[in-house]
């Protein structure tokens, strides 16, 4: 373990799955979204990143590389970046052309976090594909084929070409809730984010694959993680509480199989889910970070300390757009309260 690390030494950042709240619709959603980018940006965040998922009521985060223009456009200095792109469901040429032209737009803000997942149910990802070859199993080869397109001409080992993303500084980052594309990230020399804010059973030992096997590369030359977790911060530990039901639902909503919006929050959760529903959704919230100042303040010294990690990306399904503000507010006076 390496020496302790303090909130200050480690940067903020948020992942957005673009929640469509009940009685709402993804235009709504999509003005928050951009609101809550001025936000942090303002109150020292490092990066914005959007998620992509498909065929879901809840979530507006479809079409990643639009949303990543979009936030980029309204504000003016935080990264923008996709949490991530799922790979399998696109043409590797086509990403490379989409985010070189947003890294040319927008120089030095733009990011591109792969995922080698399709996002999505099986019928949806066979609709998103067509008869475009590039399944899960063949993600390595087309991260590196990707890869590939950004680099000059010189360097460039392909035929065809992405023009616009050629020597464009766009890095790229792993994404994985297994160790999976942490030996993936290590072999490549790439920075790594793991999604520990619904998969946490195997992050300690992805943190371990991706820092003994990582190899230091033309794009970084020592590891570099992100752990994203999920934030619901509020001015007492029974508000949080009360704001964290939406969070409770939307994770039901999941063990259940059932997209739905997200739901505003409730008194209690007694009744709404199963004992063994709630067991089944507290497992998955193993990292989420909910309540006031203090008491997150130290769930997240201990994790910092267990995980040694870089960077914390959060996650929030909160349902009032003020509250979830002042969510991201409340985080990052962590920050502050420790200068």
């Amino acid at each position: 373990m390496g020496s302790q690390k303090k909130l200050n030494d480690v940067a903020f950042s948020v992942l957005d799955l673009i929640p469509v709240l009940s009685g709402k619709t993804p235009a709504d959603s999509f003005k928050n979204s951009l609101s809550l980018a001025q936000h942090v940006e303002n109150w020292g965040y490092k990066r914005y990143w959007l998620a992509e998922h498909h065929n879901m009521v809840g979530v507006a985060s479809s079409a990643t590389a639009v949303l990543v223009g979009y936030i980029a456009a309204g504000t003016k200095t935080i990264r923008v970046g996709s949490g991530g792109v799922m790979l399998p469901n696109h043409a590797p040429l086509v990403v490379a052309e989409q985010f070189g032209t947003l890294g040319s737009i927008y120089p030095g803000r733009i990011d591109l976090g792969l995922g080698r997942a399709p996002g999505t149910d099986q019928l949806t990802a066979a609709a998103l594909r067509r008869n475009l070859r590039g399944g899960e199993m063949d993600f390595p080869d087309n991260v590196q084929e990707l890869m590939n397109y950004f680099l000059s001409d010189k360097e460039r080992r392909t035929y065809a070409r992405a023009v616009v993303a050629e020597g464009v500084d766009v890095p790229v980052w792993l994404l994985g809730s297994s160790t999976y594309s942490a030996t993936l990230a290590a072999r490549l020399g790439l920075p790594f984010s793991f999604a520990s804010h619904f998969a946490p059973a195997q992050l300690f030992d992805a943190l371990y694959l991706y820092r003994e096997n990582f190899k230091p590369s033309k794009y970084l030359q020592k590891p570099y993680v992100i752990a994203c977790v999920n934030g619901v911060a509020a001015d007492t530990d029974a508000e949080a509480e009360r704001i964290a039901t939406s969070l409770y639902q939307f994770f039901l909503g999941v063990i259940r199989g059932k997209s739905q919006t997200l739901q505003p929050p409730v008194d209690s959760m007694n009744g709404i889910w199963t004992p063994f529903e709630k067991e089944a959704a507290l497992r998955q919230l193993e990292y989420a970070f909910i309540g006031s100042k203090q008491t997150i303040k130290e769930k997240m010294e201990e994790f910092l300390d267990d995980t040694q990690v870089d960077e914390l990306m959060f996650v929030s399904h909160i349902y009032n757009h003020e509250e979830r503000l002042r969510s991201y507010e409340i985080l990052s006076e962590l920050k502050e309260d420790h200068m």
